[in-house]
């Protein structure tokens, strides 16, 4: 069956995700770039690994959705080599999704502070035993960090080309592959107007 749209369910995560990432970006460059409250940079250390465990579960739930209701195809008239791109381009960007957030819990877990972590206040979330244990984890902790930082760059890298790609589609080429992701648009009917004829005599 050839379908020319989205499920609601993938148009949900997929924008779960976008504004998951976006939160993280923002976050992310204030914690490292602005000078804040020891308090308050811990309320928000705490708010950026509850989103970002929030963003790794969304994908997995993706991937698992993606695997099991085939996607739109792609425009016929698009040509194979951006074709090839956008395969390529969406792997990444999974790969990313996956990669990046299991690199912040890795650099969660061997933080020689060792700081719980408990999701949005509520929910305990474990570190990674492994890690947790090491007997020297200053080191460790700083390729994490520098994998972890340059990654999140890379994925907004990524994002602002899938961004631009869909936009591309949407006002330069005019076909319907961003509007394959967005939530469809509810047809409203309205009343039609009543024509008067014109005839009608006046009263006197």
């Amino acid at each position: 069956m050839v379908t020319h749209r989205y499920t609601v369910v993938a148009i949900i995560l997929h924008w779960v995700m976008a504004i998951g990432i976006g939160l993280l970006a923002v976050m992310g460059l204030v914690m490292t770039h602005l000078k804040l409250d020891p308090m308050r940079l811990f309320q928000l250390y705490q708010l950026h690994k509850s989103i970002g465990v929030t963003v790794l579960l969304a994908a997995v739930v993706r991937l698992a959705w993606r695997l099991a209701h085939r996607p739109p195809e792609l425009p016929e008239s698009m040509p194979p080599l951006e074709r090839a791109a956008a395969s390529t381009g969406h792997l990444l960007l999974y790969g990313f999704l996956f990669g990046l957030p299991l690199t912040g819990w890795a650099l969660v877990s061997v933080s020689v502070i060792a700081i719980p972590t408990v999701i949005f206040g509520v929910i305990p979330w474990p570190h990674l035993p492994v890690l947790s244990t090491l007997a020297d984890k200053a080191p460790v902790e700083a390729v994490f960090k520098q994998v972890h930082a340059f990654g999140a760059y890379a994925l907004l890298a990524l994002v602002g080309g899938h961004a631009a790609a869909a936009l591309r589609h949407h006002f330069i080429i005019r076909d319907d592959v961003l509007l394959r992701m967005l939530p469809r648009r509810r047809r409203t009917t309205g009343v039609q107007p009543v024509e008067v004829n014109q005839n009608v005599r006046s009263i006197s």
